[in-house]
């Protein structure tokens, strides 16, 4: 099936003296070595030395062990890895765009400042708060920057607040940010069916009280300086409860930040400054669609409401018009606004990924505000159609509506003693990315699966078909899960060891 089950390293292929190209002998005398001893890599002394039929055959090989989203189906919960339209990397790849310089005038680049004032707009339209910031680079840079801007909100008021709520379904990241600015963490906890809990909630296992968001607004009050809450959240439900969250925290003096990350649910559909959100993140590179994974390229505008706009990271591109002519036909210019005396200053050097908002607009202008508002729907329809083809093979834990993404269970599977991460293994052996798996934590062995609205019937049936087949070798052959995957270049690893005891660079053996 594979040319090569087992690709060596290039270090494993290099042979003493084996070239890939031919330099001309140098007519200038040989550089001095003036690295310092401290900063020498030790372990090995050279490159692998291969030929140039070796390298490109090497990675080539390499290159079809991976998996993409022009594969097919790439179901990442909460990633949203949607089709990347060409159109779009065309658009991206035009020379007033790559050719420009960061530090050239604003006059040499009206073009490029008009782009990124254009998507300022939408991105207001779309989340319903007046207010946006381009800068940061990914959603995690985008938590710390809107966490960063309720910190300087309440100094500017002359509050000390040490508090940030997030509630148990909340993303990740959300937890690091609030801590790496500076707050301590409260955790919310979740109801029965998946949204947050104003009441105390009871544990069946342990008969611990966790306080619920009533109980902690009313004992912390002033100490809260706001909360973090993903909507949709990670189990794919919609917090219908947000404007009373947020009401009952503006009555403390506290702001509200919405984790974006899974608003491919909401675009068009609903806006977050319509039901009481202060500041928000958005995931260009996922819900507006530009090839993403592997640490990036990413883009994590941060949408603020108006209590927020004095604090916005510097410059802002703004714009100026005057009237021209007989007909007072209105004539455009833009520039940067560095005169913002109370921004919490740059979070990204220069402007932002610029490429990745490029894209970003290009998605957004082909599809329209329509076409925008149909491509939710469409990924909403396509979460549900796979819930109901899987539900009963597979448990949901949380039986709540979904939107674009369904949570299983694996406790099905566990009577038999197969588990999530065997689930996973197995659908690799059918050539399917796995979807993202044990998370979010409240979901006892978690299958995360979103389709969003890139594939078609054909694709989801296929997969679904999958993951039926599967369920029913569960019963049937378990064995054969716990040996998966059977057919890839690489079996199954030491995950455990891997994770704790990582090699992260070649040693000559």
């Amino acid at each position: 099936m594979f040319l090569r089950q087992r690709e060596p390293l290039s270090f494993e292929r290099s042979v003493p003296g084996k070239r890939g190209m031919d330099l001309p002998k140098l007519d200038v005398p040989a550089a001095k070595d003036t690295r310092p001893a401290h900063l020498k890599r030790s372990g090995f002394e050279a490159l692998p030395e291969l030929s140039e039929v070796e390298v490109i055959r090497h990675f080539t090989r390499l290159s079809k062990w991976n998996y993409g989203v022009d594969d097919g189906i790439y179901p990442l919960g909460s990633c949203t890895m949607k089709h990347n339209p060409r159109l779009n990397e065309k658009v991206a790849g035009l020379p007033g765009f790559t050719d420009s310089h960061p530090m050239a005038p604003d006059a040499l680049v009206q073009g490029n400042l008009e782009l990124l004032y254009t998507l300022q707009e939408w991105l207001k339209e779309i989340t319903g708060l007046p207010g946006v910031t381009l800068q940061p680079s990914a959603g995690a840079a985008g938590e710390l920057t809107g966490v960063m801007l309720i910190r300087a909100y309440h100094v500017a008021h002359g509050a000390k607040r040490r508090v940030i709520l997030i509630p148990d379904s909340g993303h990740g990241t959300n937890p690091a940010t609030a801590a790496m600015a500076g707050y301590e963490v409260v955790e919310l906890p979740s109801r029965p069916d998946g949204t947050i809990s104003f009441e105390d909630v009871t544990d069946p296992v342990n008969g611990k009280v966790r306080k619920g968001l009533k109980t902690l607004v009313n004992e912390l009050g002033a100490e809260i300086a706001g909360a973090m809450i993903t909507n949709p959240n990670t189990v794919g439900v919609f917090e219908h409860r947000f404007k009373e969250i947020s009401d009952l925290l503006h009555s403390v003096g506290a702001l509200v930040y919405m984790d974006g990350a899974n608003m491919n649910a909401l675009v068009g559909v609903a806006r977050p400054g319509d039901f009481g959100v202060d500041v928000m993140h958005l995931n260009l590179h996922k819900t507006f669609s530009t090839p993403h994974g592997g640490g990036g390229p990413g883009a994590g505008p941060v949408c603020v409401g108006e209590k927020l706009l004095p604090f916005l990271p510097v410059p802002v591109v703004v714009r100026d018009t005057v009237k021209v002519g007989e007909g007072e036909v209105p004539k455009h210019t833009y520039h940067w606004d560095w005169n913002r005396p109370q921004s919490i200053g740059k979070v990204h050097t220069f402007f932002g990924n610029f490429g990745i908002l490029v894209r970003a607009l290009a998605y957004c202008l082909s599809h329209g505000s329509d076409g925008l508002r149909e491509a939710t729907l469409r990924a909403i329809v396509n979460a549900n159609y796979i819930r109901a083809r899987l539900k009963g093979a597979y448990a949901l834990h949380i039986d709540s509506p979904s939107l674009h993404e369904v949570v299983f269970s694996d406790t099905l599977q566990a009577k038999h003693d197969v588990h999530t991460l065997d689930i996973a293994k197995r659908l690799i052996d059918h050539g399917y990315h796995p979807p993202t798996i044990y998370f979010p934590l409240i979901v006892p062995g978690a299958l995360m699966i979103e389709p969003t609205e890139s594939e078609d019937k054909g694709e989801l049936d296929a997969f679904c078909d999958t993951l039926l087949a599967i369920a029913k070798e569960v019963e049937a052959d378990p064995e054969a899960l716990h040996q998966a995957p059977t057919l890839a270049p690489m079996r199954r690893m030491d995950e455990t060891t891997a994770a704790r005891k990582p090699v992260l660079r070649w040693t000559k053996g």
